[in-house]
């Protein structure tokens, strides 16, 4: 079994809702920082970037550099602190009120696969298939470049069959087939590779970089939210969006 770390990013203006600190309003009584830190409860290590005064015990917080400098340069500074060896990590927006442990259990079971004749993988855990070392995962169907052309709900396979590069992450998709990218589980190793690439490309600064450049050219398997109740990749960015996030949350 494997385990797993999670960045979760906190550092957003929130310029349409007036620059309030977003990730603190409460959704269910409870900050919505705090409800992602929960779905990801069993991940080691847990690191909040961006400002919090308080957050739950063993959560590691740290600011983005430069501060405000946007969603890559804060999973930059998360990733940074995880160690070399760590293989998987829940890279997610700080505003997913609506996650869940079961939705997280549910990415990292699609970016694994699962062992033939086996039971499925437990929240947090990534089973290695018979055969094979841990930590090798088999390619899946449905996944697809992260880098060229729209978002699709039909996901194609890359390569012939039987020689799929496997994925590099993966992320829910709405209803339109719209990639959540900060609400999936990434390989730490292509994540690091890319923000490498990024860098060298954008004269050695991610202040300001868009999310599509970091996952440009990784392969992603898509995944469509098949369990019960509400989204667990729906985002607050209004003040619309919370009150809607909390009537679901009743």
């Amino acid at each position: 079994m494997e385990t797993y770390a999670a960045v979760v990013l906190a550092g957003g203006a929130a310029r349409r809702m007036g620059g309030v600190d977003k990730p603190a309003l409460p959704v269910g009584g409870r900050p919505m920082r705090d409800r992602v830190l929960a779905a990801v409860a069993d991940a080691t290590p847990r690191v909040l970037v961006g400002a919090a005064d308080v957050v739950p015990s063993g959560v590691r917080v740290v600011r983005e550099d430069p501060p405000g400098g946007g969603p890559v340069a804060a999973a930059a500074t998360g990733l940074a602190l995880l160690a070399p060896d760590t293989a998987l990590v829940a890279l997610l927006a700080a505003d997913l009120p609506l996650l869940t442990r079961a939705a997280i259990g549910e990415l990292l079971h699609q970016l694994a696969g699962q062992a033939s004749g086996g039971t499925p993988a437990a929240p947090g855990t990534v089973p290695a298939a018979p055969g094979t070392a841990p930590g090798t995962v088999p390619a899946a169907p449905g996944t697809v470049p992260a880098g060229g052309g729209s978002p699709s709900a039909h996901p194609t396979r890359v390569g012939p069959t039987g020689s799929e590069r496997r994925p590099d992450g993966a992320c829910f998709v709405d209803g339109d087939g719209r990639r959540q990218s900060l609400c999936g589980v990434w390989r730490v190793a292509a994540l690091r590779a890319a923000l490498d690439r990024l860098t060298v490309e954008r004269g050695d600064s991610l202040s300001g970089a868009p999310v599509r450049a970091l996952l440009a050219g990784l392969v992603v398997r898509e995944v469509p939210w098949s369990g019960e109740g509400p989204p667990p990749w729906f985002d607050c960015d209004t003040d619309e969006d919370v009150r809607r996030a909390e009537e679901w949350a009743r």
